[in-house]
């Protein structure tokens, strides 16, 4: 399987949208500063994950979730989360 995940900066609140095969050892990559684009800005709440069967459907997806109209979808799927 391979996943796209949002995950949640503790410290600024914002948003991060990537994909990967193993996602726990991801989060904890986030989470332990090993990855340059989230270096800093941790540690992070993962809030969303979606499976997908194969890796093109995956990085497809996160895409979409880092245009416009994915921020909006997404923004809306987890509109009551995001807003406590």
């Amino acid at each position: 399987m391979f996943y796209v995940y949002l995950l949640q900066s503790i410290k600024d609140k914002r948003l991060y949208t990537g994909s990967t095969r193993d996602l726990r050892k991801r989060f904890s990559q986030h989470n332990n500063q090993e990855v340059y684009s989230t270096k800093g800005r941790g540690p992070f709440t993962l809030i969303y994950y979606e499976a997908c069967m194969n890796e093109k459907d995956a990085f497809v997806r996160e895409k979409y979730l880092k245009t416009g109209m994915g921020k909006r979808h997404i923004k809306n799927r987890l509109k009551r989360f995001l807003t406590r």
